[in-house]
């Protein structure tokens, strides 16, 4: 699970997959966190990201570095923990202009039944679960 943590941090940016009926929806997204042994990120609850995701939880994420890339196939599943949202807060400081662990609107969400794919142009596709 580091390995898949400090790739996603490396990259900055990884992209976001969901349903929206019978159409796949792509975004970027940046913050990440390590909570209680587990990868979080975080939306906000009024954004179309969050109600795919909570009608649908299964996602993909793909992020690439150079020549290197992971996708991702997990769920994402949702932490109404206060304790929760201030630690993705404090991880991604950024982030509190727009957020607070007190607001009706932060969602944060960590991966669940993950499945990470590291690729290269030159070697052999490695798994990570998690």
């Amino acid at each position: 699970m580091q390995e898949v943590f400090d790739f996603l941090k490396k990259c900055g940016t990884f992209y976001l997959a969901t349903v929206d009926g019978d159409q796949p929806r792509v975004r970027p997204f940046g913050a990440i966190a390590i909570i209680d042994g587990k990868i979080y990120t975080q939306t906000g609850k009024v954004k179309n990201v969050s109600k795919q995701i909570q009608a649908n939880n299964k996602v993909e994420i793909c992020a690439c570095a150079g020549a290197e890339w992971v996708r991702i196939e997990c769920k994402l599943v949702r932490d109404e923990r206060r304790e929760a949202k201030v630690a993705m807060l404090e991880a991604n400081p950024g982030l509190k202009n727009m957020y607070s662990a007190d607001d009706d609107n932060t969602e944060v969400l960590y991966f669940a039944d993950a499945v990470a794919t590291f690729y290269s142009f030159g070697g052999e596709p490695k798994v990570v679960k998690f």
